[in-house]
């Protein structure tokens, strides 16, 4: 039997963290967060982390595992994942994966793909160390996290040499590794649950959202984390929400430009995360404005996975 893992999967301020909750109260669960921020420690309001009565009430996991100084990948991601599905099924529950990490889910589903790691904003850095550095700079950071790779690709191939170290930053894992080792998928069924909402609604939640965060102290939070000796320099903290309030700290921004920068980034970075997601077709999507309310949906989603023929177990 092919035991079968709900995904709920959609952009910011859609409201994943309550559905997962509803579904949590009809079926015991565990929850696996797939989010790639949410992992960090004392990074809370800015992240939308679940609540600790949140937490309390159905357990949670990624989430407060690192300090934000540490590195973390999908790489990293997908194998950590998977032992939790393994372990949350050995006693006898559901596990539940909830995030907008992408990457991250198809980390734990698929594998690792080399053709998924893509960050423009990565790349541009890397065209600009290469303008600033040298090309053979490059090429030796690339000789020492990659040596296989960077064997290969001969020293003055800037465009290979930057997508090597692209894929190797983003996945945790060196290029030469993913093309040698492939991909491996997980043991079990993935049923995916996507929630969608009109975009002028969605952005009107976001805006909502990232008051929310200013008035439940985000400023604080961040001040916080710099005196702790965290800054732009950590890939945690390059985030959207925390740049901009370190730009607010350092003097270039007035706190409301830098609340409005947030909600354009935060819009941005959802318009990526429904592109991503609506590129798989083994998501079903729910319109949230035209359903009664998220209780609705996950009566819908627990009947599809735990009432009907294909109940939590797949026959394989």
């Amino acid at each position: 039997m092919i035991p079968v893992v709900p995904i709920i999967v959609g952009p910011s301020a859609s409201g994943k963290t309550l559905l997962s909750l509803r579904i949590a109260e009809r079926k015991p669960c565990e929850i696996v967060s797939a989010d790639s921020r949410q992992i960090y420690k004392r990074m809370d309001i800015g992240t939308a982390k679940p609540t600790q009565s949140e937490r309390a009430r159905v357990r949670h996991h990624c989430i407060d595992l690192l300090e934000p100084d540490e590195i973390f990948s999908a790489g990293r991601f997908g194998p950590m994942a998977r032992g939790l599905v393994s372990d949350i099924f050995s006693r006898g529950l559901t596990p539940l994966v909830v995030g907008g990490s992408g990457l991250y889910v198809r980390a734990l589903v698929d594998g690792i793909i080399e053709g998924s790691f893509r960050d423009d904003d990565l790349r541009k850095r890397l065209n600009e160390e290469a303008e600033t550095q040298g090309l053979d700079a490059l090429h030796r950071r690339l000789l020492s996290s990659d040596p296989d790779a960077a064997r290969k690709i001969h020293a003055n191939d800037r465009k290979r040499i930057i997508r090597a170290l692209e894929v190797g930053l983003l996945s945790g894992v060196p290029l030469s590794t993913l093309q040698r080792d492939g991909t491996v998928k997980a043991d079990f069924v993935p049923r995916f649950f996507g929630l969608d909402w009109p975009r002028d609604v969605l952005y009107r939640r976001i805006d909502a959202r990232v008051d929310g965060m200013i008035h439940d102290g985000l400023v604080r939070e961040v001040q916080d984390l710099v005196s702790r000796g965290f800054s732009l320099e950590n890939n945690a903290m390059d985030s959207v929400g925390y740049k901009e309030i370190l730009r607010h700290l350092n003097g270039e921004l007035e706190l409301g430009a830098a609340v409005e920068a947030i909600k354009k980034n935060t819009r941005r970075f959802a318009k990526r995360q429904m592109t991503w997601f609506h590129g798989d077709p083994r998501i079903r999507w729910f319109d949230v404005e035209k359903a009664e309310d998220l209780t609705s949906i996950a009566d819908q989603i627990v009947d599809a996975l735990f009432q009907g023929p294909r109940a939590l177990e797949l026959s394989g």
